[in-house]
């Protein structure tokens, strides 16, 4: 089950977008054009299918440009929806909800993109053992929503920072003089609760690795047959991860050589954002558009 994000993570995100698009003068074009004393009912309605994510996102930037503006999910974060679906209802002070829009639609249609991406390589894997997984290539000050966007999309997490995990990459292999060596070091460094995966592009340097017992091993750009032998090698005593040239349709390729988790680092830094529109409704046919899709999701 996905567990929603703390509100103290949130705010703090959305106030400075929102600080951002306001500006010196605040929003001149809304103050100009719409009355002060004037309400509105609109929805947040998807474009094309995907994954939902960032939910809570849009409804702090309402929330904090007035909160007088009511927001109302009709889908939880997670869930897959189809073209033309209602995902929330928003209805108050005009202006406020104008000003708001831009920054809700960005975090919802950013952090839904992501889910969409990580869903349908989950959906490709899902007859084998394998995880999609992200990595700390992401938009700076994002990590945490980007990541839970990943979870949404019913992917798993990589390490968060630098300090929750070691994890031993090829440069730092080529300045320590080797697998072996730099895996040493780390353990003799780090506490015991914490794990240790190493890189190697190599069955050999695979087989170095091994010696030392990491907790993880990290197979970068291997081919199908180099994984299915590494996969072989490590025989349950670490966890087998392969990253490189991963795509929605390389994924089921490389997830069934029997690794345990695949890496994919475009998920967070290249997916393409998910249209969602934020529709003028008729109370009328906001209530109508609810109903229809509470009928159909029975």
């Amino acid at each position: 089950m996905l567990t929603k994000l703390p509100d103290l993570l949130i705010e703090p995100c959305v106030r400075a977008a929102l600080l951002e698009d306001l500006g010196r003068a605040g929003d001149i074009t809304t103050d100009a054009v719409i009355d002060a004393d004037t309400q509105t009912r609109l929805t947040l309605t998807t474009r094309e299918a995907g994954a939902i994510a960032g939910l809570d996102f849009a409804r702090h930037a309402f929330r904090l440009v007035d909160p007088a503006i009511s927001f109302e999910s009709l889908r939880p974060d997670g869930a897959r929806v189809q073209p033309g679906e209602a995902i929330a209802h928003i209805a108050g002070p005009a202006r406020g909800v104008l000003t708001a829009e831009r920054v809700a639609l960005n975090f919802l249609g950013r952090l839904s993109g992501i889910a969409t991406a990580t869903a349908n390589i989950a959906d490709r894997i899902s007859h084998t053992r394998a995880k999609i997984t992200c990595t700390r290539k992401t938009t700076p000050g994002l990590r945490f929503a980007e990541k839970y966007a990943v979870r949404a999309g019913g992917g798993a997490n990589h390490r968060f920072g630098l300090d929750d995990a070691v994890l031993i990459k090829d440069n730092h292999i080529a300045i320590a003089g080797g697998v072996a060596i730099a895996i040493r070091r780390a353990r003799a460094q780090v506490g015991h609760l914490v794990k240790i995966e190493v890189e190697v592009d190599t069955l050999r340097q695979l087989e170095e690795a091994l010696l030392e017992r990491p907790d993880a091993v990290l197979l970068d750009n291997m081919t199908p047959d180099m994984l299915r032998e590494a996969v072989a090698l490590i025989d349950g005593r670490a966890i087998a991860e392969a990253s490189g040239r991963v795509t929605a349709d390389t994924a089921p390729t490389i997830a069934e050589t029997g690794v345990d988790l695949i890496s994919a680092g475009w998920l967070t830094h290249s997916a393409r954002v998910l249209d969602i529109g934020l529709d003028f409704l008729s109370a009328h046919e906001a209530s109508s558009k609810t109903r229809l899709i509470l009928v159909n999701n029975k």
